[in-house]
């Protein structure tokens, strides 16, 4: 059966029922209008490279009154309206996504390039989930943080990447209103309508005007909310280059922020482990998801006695992938984001064959129109390659082997990022000293790639700092 794949026929997910507008304004105050700036740009699919959508880009008028609104939200209404009155709203905007979830997986998949099993089965659920959690917790927070009187900070300047972008928008905005602070939120310029979706579905649960706000734009709509005055805590999402400039931004300032930046995770395998259930997280942890993830599973360390078979088994897995149109059900490797971004994939490629590095790609074909990349090992990696170092975010997974536990610690923990980390052993007093010694913000034993609303989540060193999700994301928007 080695080599073998099985041939699918089309399953591709209807699109009729998602009901995109040819141009969408901005969400301020309760309503779309249309931006002082008098520009749109285009959105497009990754995947078929079609035209999805005209979108008003924000400029510097544009965000002051978002934040505007969002301080007035803030002082008439929204912090002084009684916590379980809160809750119903999130509650509300929780159980609405679930009801349109069909459409928002297929706008997120047209979007963004991701498989549509991903924003089906993952992507909508979870952001629901987390609106649902923080409901939970907005008239709480007394007991979540005992004797010490939590009180909101004010306006929440959130700025998300293209990777997960209702999965992000639910991360930042549902703590945020839990704890009674009002946001302004940029989504990113290649992947708004998800988020232009949310902001309908806000407007359909009556949420107090001004509570929350959804603009768009580039990199200098993003720096004027970063500087505006009455915007007190700052949440962004993105490249470690970018998080860095924000925090020379507001330096001085008595601004609030967390950060969730870069990542280049290592998964770790013993000779100890369920070598196929191994196998299948590597895939799991790099492969499905495009490398789209900041904690993807991007560096991969073998005991050298297993590696063989390991690295035989990988590729074995990776033959039967298939690449193509992120709409069918069959698809587990969508497109590429953007062509910058497959530019940026296909360069580092190119720096690692110079690098020496043997390349493996999968045979499968991929499609002709749109911005697909096959999925790519790079065998007999070494802790100097920049293919090692440098976050390609892309479906490339380089591979190292270690002998003892103290080496792959060592080489796991040499790198910029401290994101997250996967460890397999058969061996729980492993796992347990690993998770000790590993400086990543989270760690997976024996899988990769879960989430749940009640776990934190974000990094150590240049992949940020702040924790979202569960009890420990609330703490970022209060004052004490």
């Amino acid at each position: 059966m080695e080599g073998f794949k099985w041939e699918y026929a089309p399953a591709p997910e209807a699109k009729d029922h998602a009901k995109l507008k040819t141009q969408y304004d901005l969400f301020i105050n309760g309503k779309f209008v249309k931006p002082n700036s008098k520009k749109y740009f285009d959105t497009h699919s990754p995947s078929t490279l079609e035209k999805l959508a005209e979108v008003a880009e924000a400029n510097a008028k544009d965000v002051d009154s978002a934040v505007t609104a969002a301080k007035l939200a803030y002082d008439k209404v929204w912090k002084k309206m009684p916590a379980k009155e809160r809750s119903k709203y999130i509650f509300r905007i929780a159980r609405v996504m679930q009801e349109r979830a069909r459409e928002l997986a297929v706008i997120e998949s047209m979007d963004g390039g991701k498989p549509i099993r991903e924003s089906r089965d993952f992507d909508v659920p979870t952001a629901a989930n987390h609106f649902f959690y923080y409901a939970g917790w907005a008239d709480k927070l007394d007991y979540a943080f005992p004797n010490k009187k939590p009180k909101s900070l004010g306006v929440a300047a959130q700025i998300i990447p293209w990777n997960f972008p209702l999965l992000m928008a639910a991360w930042k905005i549902a703590p945020a209103l839990a704890t009674g602070n009002t946001v302004v939120l940029k989504p990113a310029e290649s992947t708004p309508l998800t988020a232009l979706k949310l902001a309908e579905i806000i407007q359909d649960c009556d949420l107090p005007p001004g509570v929350v706000n959804i603009i768009n734009g580039f990199g200098n709509t993003g720096a004027a909310m970063v500087a505006h005055p009455h915007v007190n805590k700052i949440a962004f999402t993105g490249s470690t280059d970018v998080g860095k400039i924000i925090q020379k931004a507001i330096a001085g300032t008595n601004k609030k922020i967390t950060l969730e930046l870069g990542g280049k995770a290592a998964n770790i395998v013993f000779d100890d482990a369920p070598i196929d259930q191994a196998v299948e997280g590597i895939v799991n942890g790099i492969f499905f998801n495009q490398g789209h993830v900041c904690c993807a599973g991007s560096r991969l360390f073998v005991q050298e006695n297993v590696a063989e078979v390991v690295i035989r088994k990988l590729k074995e897995r990776m033959e039967t992938l298939i690449v193509g149109d992120p709409l069918d059900k069959n698809t587990d490797i969508g497109a590429i984001n953007s062509k910058e971004q497959l530019d940026k994939i296909n360069s580092y490629l190119e720096i690692g064959r110079a690098e020496g590095l043997e390349l493996f790609q999968t045979s499968g074909s991929i499609p002709s129109k749109g911005y697909y990349c096959k999925p790519t090992l790079f065998i007999g990696a070494a802790q100097s390659n920049r293919v090692v170092q440098e976050e390609i975010f892309g479906p490339v997974l380089t591979i190292q082997t270690f002998r003892t536990i103290e080496e792959v610690i060592e080489k796991a923990n040499n790198i910029p990022y401290g994101l997250s980390a996967g460890v397999w052993t058969d061996k729980g007093s492993k796992i347990f000293n690993l998770t000790s010694k590993l400086r990543a913000g989270v760690i997976w034993a024996n899988t990769y790639n879960k989430f749940d609303p009640t776990s934190p989540f974000g990094g150590y060193k240049e992949s940020g700092f702040g924790r979202e999700g569960g009890l420990h994301g609330l703490a970022p928007y209060l004052t004490f």
